[in-house]
């Protein structure tokens, strides 16, 4: 099974740069979308092959946020949300149910420009892992999507002068840690170490074509999920976003 999960910072503007060719082309069992930007109608009718489903998740504020997932297989149940309020109103979760794992898609929030929103944030890193974990009392968990931290100096370009920033803060990077110590499994890191693997660059400073960039895009797997594990990839040739897609591979 094939995996792929992307932050397309507005599902329009993508497809108007051919992300629904990468899409269609991709022969993807799942595919994750992070900041569709969109209602959940605009979301649905966007041309999809007539043999996929569509999740979407949006939130109240118009043109924010949103997650979708898309994929030909039927699931036994669809939740989005968290089922707490406070955290459900900008669209940044979709869970569906099989026989055999959960899939959540997750958007998380950004702490923002000097760490104005950390506190909501850690309350959000707290909620979200506890729904992880609350279902993998039940099946085994496969959640992925924008998790808008760098977890180690490896995983972005200038650790040292973002030492203090969102994305990099103590506190984010802490609670990331907290998700691998509970057991789940950042797939990437199963075949990959080192620097230099990113999966988002700044607009600003051609930050792309140097790669100067972080990698902020994640596939976690319940431990049980590890003897399935193939493969766990980063698309940096994928244009349309400032972020590229990740993938991952499952027998």
């Amino acid at each position: 099974m094939k995996f792929i999960s992307w932050n397309v910072n507005g599902i329009r503007a993508a497809i108007k740069k051919g992300a629904m060719d990468f899409m269609d082309s991709s022969n993807a069992d799942f595919i994750c979308l992070q900041e569709t930007k969109a209602t959940r109608e605009i979301v649905e009718e966007l041309g999809w092959r007539s043999d996929l489903k569509v999740f979407a998740n949006e939130a109240e504020k118009k043109g924010y946020s949103g997650t979708a997932i898309v994929t030909p297989h039927e699931p036994l149940s669809v939740v989005f949300g968290l089922d707490i309020d406070e955290h459900d109103g900008e669209g940044r979760v979709v869970t569906l149910e099989y026989d055999d794992f959960f899939l959540t898609n997750v958007y998380t929030p950004n702490a923002q420009n000097e760490l104005k929103r950390l506190p909501y944030r850690r309350q959000w890193n707290e909620a979200f892992l506890n729904r992880m974990l609350e279902l993998q009392g039940s099946k085994p968990v496969i959640f992925c999507g924008d998790l808008n931290v760098a977890h180690t100096e490896d995983d972005l370009a200038n650790p040292k002068t973002n030492r203090k920033n969102a994305g990099f803060s103590d506190e984010e990077r802490a609670d990331f840690g907290s998700i691998v110590e509970s057991g789940f499994i950042d797939t990437f890191r199963e075949f990959t170490e080192g620097n230099g693997h990113y999966s988002w660059w700044s607009f600003r400073a051609n930050a792309r074509a140097r790669n100067v960039g972080w990698r902020i895009d994640y596939f976690l797997i319940s431990e049980s999920l590890r003897p399935r594990l193939v493969s766990a990839e980063i698309l940096a040739d994928v244009m349309g976003s400032d972020h590229c897609p990740v993938t991952m591979e499952l027998k």
